[in-house]
């Protein structure tokens, strides 16, 4: 699947913490990439960095930020990690990615973008409803919040996640190429 500089598709995956969020995103990107889509991913960090700073104590990005660069860029001749102090917006984020076919962002529950519900162990459905695409569940998972008809799948069905959301990309690019 080849982007044609399409605007990417986007989706977020939600939950609550330690609801399968990272390891339903870890099984679906080789399944994706086996299908040719470049997916770029973004991850929402609920409560902040604590403070410290996203690079690891010790290295020489940590150390330049340590003392006062609002940035920095580490490289080499395969890939690229940017680190900025400022506030981003995920409009900005995304257009990070503007080769990208597919972006996944983890967290962002309250935002307007289409997304997986994330619900396991009886925990409550986060976010509101209409943005929703499918559910991934534990299978005895019972939920009368969820909408009537929606594609609901087991934690664990990895490769029917990835059949759908191949369908919803299919169908997304269909639409936006009109």
């Amino acid at each position: 699947m080849s982007n044609n500089n399409k605007q990417p598709v986007t989706l977020c995956v939600s939950g609550f913490k330690n609801s399968g969020k990272t390891a339903l995103i870890e099984a679906l990107l080789p399944l994706l990439a086996a299908e040719g889509v470049r997916t770029a991913v973004i991850k929402h960090h609920g409560h902040g960095f604590g403070g410290e700073l996203p690079d690891k104590p010790g290295t020489d990005t940590y150390r330049f930020l340590a003392n006062g660069a609002y940035g920095t860029v580490i490289y080499d001749d395969e890939m690229f990690a940017l680190v900025k102090k400022q506030a981003a917006g995920l409009d900005g984020l995304i257009a990070l990615f503007p080769d990208a076919d597919l972006i996944i962002i983890e967290g962002a529950k309250e935002e307007s973008y289409p997304r997986i519900a994330m619900l396991r162990a009886e925990r409550p459905l986060t976010g509101e409803t209409g943005t929703l695409i499918c559910a991934v569940t534990d299978p005895d998972y019972q939920s009368s919040a969820l909408p009537d008809g929606l594609p609901r799948f087991d934690f664990g069905d990895f490769v029917s996640v990835a059949a759908f959301i191949l369908d919803y990309l299919k169908n997304e690019t269909v639409k936006s190429s009109t």
